[in-house]
């Protein structure tokens, strides 16, 4: 699948080289789109002179089109010359059969693909592919909380409930809190993360939408503000909303990617005098005060813990044959309202 331009993406067919050296070929199963990054692509709001995913292979030169991209694929193993390596080769039998098994592998959405055995991971026993390929959502809310490094008692307030949002919504939801406020203006979702564990849902939108978040946030009758901000909503005017909710010495982690949309804030009243800090956080490296003790693949093992816990069928909200795939990325486009996780099958 190519991202041809902006607001255009093509099925075709292309021949391609068989594996070479340790190489295996996948068969794809199923891939998730990502509502954030992907429609940024979709849209053609990626800045100019940005590689399309620094992170991964084939991914690092600048963003023009035709492009391939996506970064969630689950599959099988289907031809190889040689046994697969490390974790994989303890799924094949005696008699040497082929790995039936699934794995998972951050690439672009394409039905067959080559992959050295260290690019795959084994996805868990009993896992459906189509939950594994929630993978790459489950690893940034495990970085998001990581970034944010929650206390005990803090009122948090999480500002936008898609799919990442509702993951870190359940993630933050473990922790011993003194609220956990999910916003987002979309009734489903509000209700999806109140069964999540958030302690109180509230539409942004709604006529008492900023008061009832001001009393959420008061303690003793007294406004305080939060203590930890995820805004994760992707519009740039939330943001600005999180200055406004935050309290003293508080943190506002962003997790959005805006692309070439502007953000506008207000810094000039609570913002200077709250000491609000404002954390970067993205998933494709490590914390540096973190990498001591952490690497990626600790975090991965920590985000395949959470996704096991979750139901990930209620967090996919459709699934389209990959032939469908344009008509699934207008569907993301003009109803993000319709739309939580979107998965494309490959089964014929």
């Amino acid at each position: 699948m190519l991202f041809t331009a902006p607001g255009t993406v093509e099925v075709c067919t292309e021949e391609m080289a068989p594996p070479e050296g340790d190489e295996l070929l996948i068969e794809t199963a199923v891939s998730a789109i990502s509502a954030g990054t992907e429609m940024l692509l979709y849209r053609g709001q990626v800045p100019a002179g940005m590689s399309a995913d620094s992170s991964i292979a084939g991914l690092t030169d600048t963003v023009s089109y035709p492009l391939k991209y996506g970064y969630a694929c689950v599959g099988r193993i289907c031809d190889t010359a040689r046994p697969p390596a490390r974790q994989a080769d303890r799924q094949l039998d005696a008699a040497g059969k082929e790995d039936s098994r699934y794995y998972f592998a951050f690439h672009p959405h394409e039905s067959h693909f080559c992959a050295s055995p260290q690019a795959l991971l084994p996805v868990p026993q009993g896992m459906a592919p189509a939950q594994a390929a929630l993978l790459p959502n489950a690893e940034t809310a495990v970085n998001l909380v990581m970034d944010g490094a929650p206390l005990v008692g803090e009122r948090i307030l999480v500002m936008g409930l898609g799919i990442v949002g509702l993951l870190t919504t359940a993630l933050l939801a473990q922790f011993p809190l003194a609220a956990l406020i999910a916003v987002d203006p979309l009734p489903q979702r509000r209700r999806t993360a109140q069964r999540l564990g958030a302690s109180q849902t509230i539409d942004p939108g709604g006529a008492d939408g900023a008061e009832t978040l001001q009393e959420a946030l008061a303690d003793a009758g007294e406004r305080r503000g939060a203590d930890l901000i995820y805004e994760l909503s992707g519009q740039p005017s939330a943001l600005d909303a999180a200055v406004s909710a935050a309290g003293f010495d508080s943190r506002i982690v962003v997790g959005s990617w805006y692309g070439t949309k502007p953000a506008t804030l207000q810094l000039g009243g609570s913002f200077h005098r709250n000491r609000v800090r404002l954390i970067s956080s993205q998933v494709s490296t490590v914390a540096p005060r973190l990498r001591s003790r952490w690497t990626k693949a600790r975090r991965m093992e920590s985000a395949w813990q959470l996704l096991a816990r979750l139901p990930a069928e209620e967090l996919i909200s459709h699934r389209f044959p990959l032939e469908q795939a344009p008509e699934a990325y207008r569907l993301i486009d003009s109803c993000p309202e319709q739309t939580l996780q979107v998965i494309l099958n490959y089964s014929s």
